[in-house]
Order: structure tokens, then C-alpha cells, then sequence
């Protein structure tokens, strides 16, 4: 909500975050650096912002996604997300 508000009518909001394992409780936010991805767009959305595009560019399926993204056996070549949200004008 407090980027919803920082931001001017039409302005983009981009979210770019490593992929957890579906399923993964709020507790990956801190231990392993990465989210589920299925939490970002209700929880935005609900704020007010309009979802305006997403991407897969940054996807890797490889990744083990159970692992922090420090660890320098997926540090560079995680599975991240990409999504676009803009505020109504």
C-alpha cells in the first residue's frame, strides 16, 4: 500500500524475486531469500495496482528452488520472476 501511494497515476511498479518451492510458507521470505510467486499478484492487486504485463525471462527450472540464493551453487542462475503492475490513472 505505501507504494501504491508513493507512486503518481500511471506510475509502473516492477516486482523481480527468486521463485520458492510451491507451497513454501512465509518463513523463505527471510530464510532463503525467495517468495512463492503466487503470493505477489493478489497481494498487489489488493493494494490498488492493475497488473500490466509479466515474464518468464528470468526463469530457470533448473534451479532447486529449496536453497538460498546466496549459496554459490544457484547464486547467479536462479528461477526469478518478473511482474509489471501499474496504478490506475
Amino acid at each position: 500500500k505505501a507504494l501504491y501511494d508513493a507512486l503518481k497515476p500511471g506510475g509502473m511498479l516492477v516486482v523481480v524475486d527468486h521463485n520458492a518451492a510451491e507451497g513454501a510458507g512465509d518463513e523463505v521470505t527471510e530464510d532463503l531469500h525467495r517468495m512463492v510467486r503466487g503470493v505477489v499478484e493478489p497481494e498487489v492487486t489488493a493494494a490498488g495496482f492493475v497488473l500490466d504485463g509479466k515474464s518468464d525471462v528470468l526463469s530457470n527450472p533448473d534451479d532447486d528452488r529449496t536453497i538460498s540464493v546466496f549459496d554459490e551453487a544457484v547464486r547467479g542462475s536462479t528461477d526469478r520472476f518478473v511482474y509489471r503492475f501499474k496504478k490506475p490513472e
